[in-house]
């Protein structure tokens, strides 16, 4: 039987910014950011990005969002090249793929009620009508572990973790088969990243959400992620189980992730 085709698939992805100009007249500076990444997710499956500050880990999540245009390569989600579709295809396509960003504080609109926050993915897509939205509110909610009341409070109401819990539900609204999260944990207490790792893992299994996982930290990809791919100055340097890269890296740099990774002394 011929194996299925990835949910995800990213090829020789490719992306540069310019830079101000140093002379009046002068060309802008280009930065090369991404050189030709490759990867692909099974549908149900996990895949860590890591690497350090400036590695490119952001700029991949983006483009896999199709919240930029990559100057190179292609971003396919269930055979559909992301960024050669039109903007009503993209918009309808977003049921697919969502996001959740590393400060859930910021992330979320101070000004609204959580219902409001958690449902604004729909309305482009569905147009609820108030009661569906608050249903589908209240269903979201529940799988994030909060309560019925608190689609009635705001952002400012709840602790770093449950405003993340929120942050997830609003991703979670449209059913989506994709999860993109970037740094989700990082501005977290330690027990708490422990917490919201743990609620990613449970949703996987209950729901079979696919995650691409951005993040600096090994440990926590070891936690969630099936294979893990090392990104040094935009480059692939390295992929494997989390568990072949922590006790056989291969490349240098991947070395010095994992001797990075503090470990108890007794």
């Amino acid at each position: 039987m011929a194996p299925a085709s990835p949910l995800l698939r990213v090829r020789a992805l490719q992306h540069h910014y310019r830079l101000p100009r140093t002379r009046l007249l002068g060309p802008r500076p280009i930065l090369p950011v991404l050189h030709g990444v490759d990867l692909e997710i099974q549908a149900g499956r996990s895949l860590g990005v890591v690497g350090e500050s400036g590695s490119g880990k952001s700029t991949l999540a983006r483009l896999v969002m199709a919240l930029e245009t990559p100057a190179g390569g292609s971003v396919e989600l269930l055979g559909r090249d992301l960024h050669r579709l039109s903007a009503a295809e993209l918009r309808a396509a977003r049921r697919d793929f969502q996001m959740v960003f590393q400060d859930p504080y910021g992330s979320l609109d101070p000004r609204q009620r959580v219902e409001r926050i958690v449902t604004e993915p729909l309305f482009p897509l569905e147009r609820p009508t108030r009661a569906e939205a608050a249903e589908r509110a209240a269903e979201v909610l529940a799988q994030v572990g909060l309560r019925p009341g608190d689609a009635h409070k705001y952002p400012h109401e709840f602790s770093g973790g449950q405003r993340q819990r929120i942050a997830i539900a609003r991703a979670l609204i449209t059913r989506p088969c994709l999860i993109v999260a970037d740094e989700p944990v990082s501005a977290l207490d330690v027990s708490v990243q422990a917490q919201v790792l743990n609620l990613l893992a449970e949703l996987q299994e209950r729901h079979g959400v696919t995650y691409l996982f951005i993040s600096h930290d090994l440990a926590v990809v070891s936690h969630l992620c099936d294979e893990v791919l090392v990104l040094r100055a935009g480059e692939v340097v390295e992929r494997g189980a989390p568990q072949q890269l922590f006790t056989a890296p291969q490349h240098p740099y991947t070395r010095a992730l994992v001797d990075a990774v503090p470990r108890m002394v007794v």
